[in-house]
């Protein structure tokens, strides 16, 4: 008997700790390679758009049509741009933050209100992207185990815990710009991804235990994974590309591929 929620925590885990990798920079780095963290950024995007068809909407397509006698379509539909528009809810609380971060930096220059605001922003970011693997790793119970289905909840959990690497530095390197020792930049930098775990959890007990949220679930992770690709990652690995154009590109396309070749050879 396969522990599913033991997965989904293990996983997320694993996201968060990569963000903990992310943070760990600071140590040695004021600022990062910045063609290393596109390429990585671009990678991650191929993977979660890919994964985001193969691994998720596709079985949700599957079984929408087993659980429920609602077109397949409309469950899947729904599920997405629902997914999206969670994601974008919580990019415009995370700009909203950041808005109040700049207020009070220019106002009283309270510096643990600034980095309070930081870590909340980012870790609001975070819910959907530990609920994205959560589901994942909740519906193999439901689609039944499988190397394919395990390789896809895997790679999902791969894409997001990719991009979380530079989410991690982005939070601990400007706090030690900012005179901060390495040690404090570190743990509020890898505090941002803690939430990723109970989320995870969260996520997988929904579709373990109440069947007909799968198809829902999936699609809806989807969606908050294609926005977040195509929103935030894509344009973030195209920055200060003049001397090499295509270098983050081709990570895009590398992230796809890989991705691809390992749905399709196991399926």
């Amino acid at each position: 008997m396969h522990n599913y929620v033991l997965m989904a925590l293990i996983a997320t885990f694993g996201t968060w700790f990569v963000t903990a990798l992310g943070a760990a920079t600071v140590a040695f780095f004021k600022s990062p390679n910045p063609r290393f963290l596109n390429i990585m950024l671009g990678f991650a995007s191929g993977v979660m758009i890919a994964a985001s068809f193969w691994s998720l909407l596709q079985p949700a397509i599957e079984r929408a049509e087993e659980v429920s006698s609602l077109p397949a379509y409309f469950i899947a539909t729904t599920g997405f741009l629902f997914g999206a528009f969670f994601m974008w809810i919580s990019d415009k609380a995370v700009s909203f933050a950041r808005r109040k971060v700049n207020n009070i930096q220019e106002k009283s220059g309270e510096r643990l209100n600034r980095i309070i605001m930081l870590i909340l922003s980012i870790t609001l970011h975070n819910i959907p992207e530990g609920l994205a693997v959560g589901v994942a790793f909740g519906a193999l119970k439901n689609t039944g185990f499988s190397t394919e289905g395990l390789m896809g909840a895997v790679s999902i959990a791969i894409g997001i815990g990719l991009q979380n690497f530079p989410e991690g530095a982005a939070v601990s390197l400007p706090l030690r710009r900012e005179g901060y020792s390495r040690k404090k930049s570190f743990l509020y930098g890898q505090a941002s991804g803690m939430v990723e775990p109970i989320a995870g959890v969260i996520g997988a007990l929904l579709v373990v235990y109440v069947e007909k949220l799968l198809p829902y679930a999936l699609s809806f992770a989807a969606g908050a994974m294609i926005l977040v690709a195509v929103h935030e990652l894509i344009p973030e690995c195209q920055k200060n590309q003049k001397s090499h154009p295509y270098f983050s590109t081709m990570g895009i396309i590398c992230g796809f591929a890989v991705m691809m070749l390992l749905d399709v050879m196991l399926g």
